[in-house]
């Protein structure tokens, strides 16, 4: 794995991409651009033709990082060259196969490069093993990671903890985590990106506990069963 990074400031358009790259770049298969500035995109089909890579997976943690219209251009530039290119929005909701880019539109991907990856990372994936008598999770096994390691933050965290309260413990573990997503509201979403990206691990830990909660009836004129 190599790593390159970015210069810090770039202009609002770059004419000559050469400018701002250098003389040579290590050989790669896949390129995971994790940028905060949307203007990295713009240099993407560069970077792929100068490592060789086949397949690009660009986040969207923040629509200011990487703006709908050139998340599009992007993936057309690429197309293009030959390469496939996903922009998960946000990182977390990548899969084996597909992710999302608004509330409701999921996109397939066909790729094997990134189908491997997303196999490690992507949209987190717990395995709880939890005692049937006492409704206490015993273990956490994380089956897929978040690319920045909140999943198995989480994880540790639930241990030990009781059914009833390890979906909203799960969302609170998420947002003491250092999350890349942004905070400010996305229109395709209506939300933030970052409570976007806690409810799918809280979806992922509530439909495991959800057999072993307790139903309570209310009957009225009565207390609480």
């Amino acid at each position: 794995m190599e790593i390159w990074e970015a210069p810090a400031v770039l202009p609002p358009v770059i004419d000559y991409p050469e400018d701002y790259l250098p003389p040579s770049l290590p050989a790669a298969d896949l390129l995971l651009s994790v940028a905060e500035h949307k203007g990295v995109a713009e240099l993407l089909p560069d970077v792929a033709r100068m490592t060789g890579a086949r397949a690009v997976i660009a986040a969207i943690d923040n629509e200011a990082w990487l703006p709908r219209g050139l998340a599009r251009q992007l993936r057309g530039w690429l197309q293009d060259m030959g390469v496939t290119c996903v922009t998960p929005k946000p990182l977390c909701s990548l899969t084996e196969t597909h992710y999302t880019l608004t509330r409701r539109k999921f996109v397939p991907y066909e790729d094997a490069l990134i189908r491997e990856f997303a196999r490690h990372f992507g949209q987190p994936d717990l395995h709880l093993r939890i005692d049937p008598d006492t409704g206490i999770i015993r273990e956490a096994v994380v089956i897929r990671d978040a690319v920045c390691g909140c999943a198995r933050f989480a994880a540790q965290g639930l241990v030990g903890l009781h059914v009833d309260e390890a979906e909203q413990q799960a969302g609170m573990l998420h947002h003491h985590y250092p999350c890349l997503a942004s905070m400010g509201i996305d229109r395709d979403f209506q939300d933030t990106l970052m409570h976007v990206s806690g409810n799918l691990l809280k979806e992922n830990v509530g439909e495991q506990v959800k057999p072993y909660l307790q139903v309570r009836y209310i009957t009225p004129g009565t207390r609480s069963e």
